[in-house]
């Protein structure tokens, strides 16, 4: 028999070794992960929801009022009950409610249209359910999307590289037992997706978003129930984009304004021939007109150290974080903005990864346009990474009615609303190997045949299901048609960038503009078969039945009659699309801003020519 004098003993050499072991995780911690494989877990979801050699099937059990109720009441994103029936497998208790920002609101107001995304949360109402480990599960309607395709193929590659990004499948789905519409289903970007990519880690996720346009906006933590009042979800006046919940004026802790949120004096015209070394007095920041919720720190970009001037990065925040972790965001902000001490405070691999399918797919609804949303921004030990999301408008959907433009955007300045990825594109090993990876994307996925497997498997997995869908956006002839497009499209944009990077074509927006002749020509492509913002996902005429001429050649006109600027507005001479406003050259986007960049370089974006902002107009927010 051992006596107590022994257990003590034992009792003091275990708690010893534990010690030890613990400063050794806190010193090896990256080693630690890679030997016992803590750095994400395994989950049961990812092989039974997004195994996508074959779709899956969902059927969504709901009480028929509760349905309707919540589809006339959309705008406000509340949730509620329902069972789902995933691949036979049933979930009771699971809330539901309609999702989206300029989806949400376009489709809102339309009184013929209910193809609305969806967010299932197993969470909602049962603490800890989930569907195989996963705790939600997002529905997208492929909004402003012809192709139904674009998502899921951006996803592809951003798996293919191994970049931190959501799993995609996709799923018919019904609604008591009644086929609703093919929908792509996507991992959502919170508690489950953390555990499976960074395990056990402390990490801190936020989706910043300066435009809600939609209701909620940001997927943020304590969500609403069925009943929760949500301020957000007001409509415009009819005939007028919603472009509601905009951030308020960020001060200072001395009050003042940031210098990122300024607004225009009232009547302001900007100077003819205004210096082009150096920014003007006051600042114009990061958003300026025509710059959309670029304030608060959505765009990314480094202002000052004071947290108020980052409130739209918290208010996004998808679970618990205080002013300690916010603290490590903002170093990293600044970091990046410094070009110092990048691989301390920024996952610069993963990052690199983002760069290359995000600038490949030409998104202008995000940071690469003048968008400061459609991202989360990942906080772990300091460092901060960046994960996709919301790729519909992708390959010129925004705005992008020339295609020669989208095509070879050039890969070497491709965001306009940010200054966060200058410092790797300055930083020669970065650039290096940002163009390896970008090879890597030409080389294996587009001419190794990847994207080809991957196109033809989902035309084959959702054309029937496109063509009996009863909610469809778009006739299936519109679909194939968008799909050929898009085919086209991605190929002569790898075919651009593989130039670009071989130095044939070049990659630089100046570069470009001074050697137009050295372009891909894609005149003949038209980027609104796939599908185009505004141009939304239906149509309709004043009688309700679906108008065609509100896609194709004819969209931008119907457009224009359909909404009315601002009153003093004055619109530039000329053409100010994005292929007027580079003379066909496909060199830089669209933006009504005034960014610049470091030191005394010119600035990135001009105003066009003979433009007057209207009275009163919103400068930034």
């Amino acid at each position: 028999m051992i006596s107590s004098k022994h257990f003590t003993k034992i009792a003091i050499v275990l708690t010893s070794l534990l010690v030890i072991f613990c400063m050794l995780a806190v010193c090896f911690s990256e080693n630690l992960k890679t030997v016992f494989n803590v750095s994400g877990v395994n989950v049961a979801y990812a092989q039974k929801l997004f195994d996508t050699s074959e779709t899956i099937t969902i059927d969504i059990v709901i009480d028929e009022n509760d349905f309707s109720e919540m589809l006339d009441n959309a705008m406000q994103e509340n949730y509620y009950q329902c069972s789902v029936v995933v691949n036979g497998t049933a979930v009771n208790n699971v809330g539901i409610r309609p999702k989206g920002n300029t989806s949400l609101s376009s489709i809102a107001n339309d009184p013929d249209d209910n193809r609305y995304s969806f967010k299932l949360e197993f969470d909602q109402y049962v603490d800890g359910q989930t569907l195989w480990g996963l705790d939600k599960l997002v529905l997208n309607n492929g909004y402003a999307d012809a192709t139904n395709m674009k998502e899921a193929i951006i996803y592809d590659m951003y798996a293919f590289l191994g970049a931190d990004a959501p799993m995609y499948n996709y799923a018919k789905v019904s609604v008591n037992g009644k086929y609703w519409g093919v929908y792509l289903a996507l991992e959502a970007v919170e508690e489950s997706f953390m555990l499976r990519n960074y395990g056990a880690e402390d990490g801190y996720l936020y989706k910043p978003d300066g435009m809600n346009m939609g209701g909620r906006g940001n997927e943020v933590k304590n969500s609403d129930s069925k009943n929760g009042e949500n301020t957000q979800g007001r409509k415009m006046p009819e005939g007028i984009p919603d472009f509601g919940g905009m951030p308020k004026r960020d001060l200072n802790e001395n009050n003042t304004e940031n210098t990122q949120n300024r607004k225009m004096p009232e009547g302001f015209t900007p100077p003819e021939n205004m210096p082009q070394g150096e920014r003007p007095q006051g600042g114009f920041g990061g958003a300026g007109f025509g710059g959309f919720g670029q304030g608060g720190g959505a765009n990314l970009n480094y202002t000052d150290d004071n947290l108020e001037s980052y409130t739209t990065i918290w208010n996004g925040a998808v679970n618990d974080s205080d002013d300690e972790d916010h603290k490590r965001v903002v170093t990293a902000l600044k970091s990046a903005s410094e070009g110092t001490e990048l691989e301390k405070h920024l996952d610069v691999d993963n990052l690199l990864k983002y760069m290359v399918v995000h600038s490949f797919a030409v998104n202008d609804d995000s940071l690469s346009g003048n968008m400061a949303h459609n991202y989360y921004l990942y906080e772990a030990n300091g460092k901060v990474n960046i994960i996709p999301w919301d790729y519909n408008l992708s390959f010129g959907g925004m705005n992008g009615n020339n295609a020669s433009n989208v095509v070879n955007d050039p890969i070497d300045t491709p965001f306009s609303g940010t200054r966060f990825f200058d410092a790797l594109l300055e930083n020669e090993e970065y650039k290096g190997r940002y163009h390896e990876y970008y090879n890597k994307l030409i080389d294996e996925y587009i001419y190794g045949g990847v994207f080809d497997e991957t196109y033809n498997r989902i035309r084959s997995q959702i054309d029937e299901l496109t063509k009996t869908d009863p909610n469809s956006s778009y006739s299936y002839d519109e679909y194939e048609t968008g799909c050929e497009t898009l085919d086209n499209v991605v190929k002569l944009r790898a075919e651009s960038v593989k130039g670009q990077l071989d130095g044939t074509i070049p990659s630089t927006a100046d570069g470009q503009k001074e050697n137009a002749d050295l372009l891909v020509d894609a005149t003949s492509i038209d980027l609104s078969k796939m599908g185009t913002f505004m141009g939304g996902g239906r149509g309709k005429n004043p009688e309700g039945n679906r108008d065609k001429n509100l896609v194709g050649d004819n969209m931008e006109q119907n457009i224009s009659e359909q909404f009315t600027p601002p009153e003093g507005f004055t619109p530039p001479e000329g053409d100010v699309s994005r292929s007027g406003m580079n003379e066909n050259k496909g060199v830089e986007k669209m933006q009504g801003n005034f960014d610049f960049p470091k030191g005394n370089e010119k600035p990135r974006r001009e105003m066009p020519e003979g433009f007057t902002p209207p009275e009163n107009a919103r400068m930034s927010q």
